[in-house]
């Protein structure tokens, strides 16, 4: 096959796999045989403003399964309903090692069984319905939590980075990096129907195994062969549960900034967020008032990682992750719609995670070259491998042994931002005081440290 080829049935992939789950749902009939190729000519049914980007509340998720999984009787309520998946066939190291989780959010409006989401949240997220959407990983971040209880780091994976897809799956040898999990559920799904009188539940259910297991191997060859131990995978709905249940939250932004895709209109400072204000701050991309502020994908992820960190500080704050009862409501909201590997601990992995919405966390993205587009005209990032492998060893297995953190967000942990810190925002929020100077950020570049709120562009 060319490469010209190749670049088109990627276009056509990435179609499909939009409108794909109408074939897959749990309650559809057996006869799904076919329908991949018959949906190849539908039209595009994901605009740019429907796109939510969910890394917020995957990565946000991640942290309150293991912060919040020392509560006994929280443990128990959301066992009875999470979704576990036996995927990993490597031994998983014990608790006195190094854990790597990868954190997955796929851009479904369907929960973990293929069930719609209620009404009321397609209305708040304005995202379409549960005919929208799809199977791309459209955020992928790599949890490292330290066996000796260093600052645990978050390394942001761009979700259109372009890369080696292991096992070429509908025939993509490459593809970017968040159409892994989207091709190997469709090509499971091809070759499960109708096979050996399963059901459809079956088949749904281990086309999403299929999904999972490609997305680990991709990420884990990017990234120079490390070793996944765990993951977590959430789909959009997860976000408004978990932002109804914190809000207001508090966030800081270098400038004031509108837009009119996502429904972003903040001022810039300090200032407190709503739910439905929350899903456009983690979606926005762009500036559609101020032509001088330039924004891309990678601005978006930052946002998220300080959205994360900002949720972090203000749960421990508040003392949630001692409150069952508060504990409880948030975990309720999103179990049905979040899934994790069958080997994971919660309970036990929290007795060394527990730091991390104290702050000893640090939010890092990996490096691009330039952004491009493939012959069919598909915007992509544009990687050297070998630059990923080193900046990935750098995080990973840092020089100097980090002690574990007692302050946080002091920023006295190494990486630190790569930029000079922009002058503080004059305007006040609705509440608390504006972040230390050296907790501002002028782009994406360099490490976020957790443990306080943020001001990102």
């Amino acid at each position: 096959m060319s490469s010209g080829s190749l670049f088109v049935s990627s276009q056509r992939q990435h179609r499909v796999l939009v409108n794909y789950k109408l074939m897959i749902k749990p309650s559809d009939t057996m006869d799904n045989s076919g329908l991949y190729e018959k949906l190849l000519g539908r039209d595009r049914r994901q605009k740019r403003r429907r796109r939510i980007v969910i890394s917020s509340v995957a990565a946000l998720v991640a942290v309150l399964l293991c912060v919040g999984g020392f509560v006994v009787y929280s443990w128990v309520s959301l066992q009875n309903g999470i979704h576990r998946s036996d995927i990993l066939g490597h031994q998983v190291p014990p608790l006195n090692g190094d854990q790597n989780i990868l954190v997955m959010g796929l851009d479904s409006r369907l929960d973990e069984d293929g069930k719609p989401l209620p009404a009321e949240d397609y209305d708040a997220l304005h995202s379409g319905d549960s005919s929208d959407g799809g199977y791309n990983a459209n955020v992928l971040m790599l949890l490292h939590v330290p066996a000796n209880g260093a600052k645990a780091t978050v390394i942001s994976i761009p979700r259109d980075d372009y890369v080696d897809i292991p096992g070429a799956p509908k025939g993509q040898t490459k593809a970017k990096i968040k159409e892994a999990y989207g091709l190997a559920l469709a090509e499971a799904t091809d070759q499960l129907t109708g096979k050996d009188g399963m059901s459809a539940e079956q088949v749904y259910q281990k086309a999403r195994d299929a999904g999972r297991k490609a997305e680990l191997a991709t990420v884990s060859k990017f990234l120079g062969g490390v070793q996944i131990d765990h993951f977590v995978e959430v789909t959009m709905g997860a976000f408004l549960g978990i932002a109804k249940a914190v809000a207001p939250i508090t966030v800081c932004l270098n400038n004031a900034t509108q837009d009119s895709y996502s429904g972003a209109d903040f001022k810039a400072g300090v200032q407190q967020l709503d739910a439905q204000q929350a899903v456009s701050f983690v979606r926005q991309r762009r500036d559609t008032a101020n032509p001088k502020i330039q924004l891309t994908d990678l601005d978006r992820a930052r946002r998220q990682q300080a959205f994360i960190a900002s949720v972090g500080h203000q749960l421990k704050d508040q003392g949630t992750f001692q409150d069952i009862g508060k504990l409880q409501g948030i975990l309720n909201s999103v179990k049905s719609k979040i899934a994790v590997d069958s080997g994971l601990d919660l309970i036990t992995f929290a007795q060394q995670a527990k730091s991390l919405a104290a702050g000893n966390m640090a939010f890092s993205t990996l490096p691009i070259v330039k952004f491009g587009y493939t012959n069919s005209g598909e915007a992509i990032n544009i990687v050297d491998l070998a630059q990923i492998k080193s900046t990935v060893k750098d995080l990973l297995e840092p020089a100097s042994s980090q002690q574990p953190s007692t302050a946080a967000g002091s920023g006295s942990a190494t990486p630190t931002p790569g930029n000079s810190s922009p002058q503080a925002p004059t305007e006040s929020g609705d509440s608390g005081s504006a972040p230390a100077q050296d907790n501002h950020y002028d782009d994406w570049t360099g490490a976020l440290q957790g443990g306080a709120v943020a001001c990102v562009n």
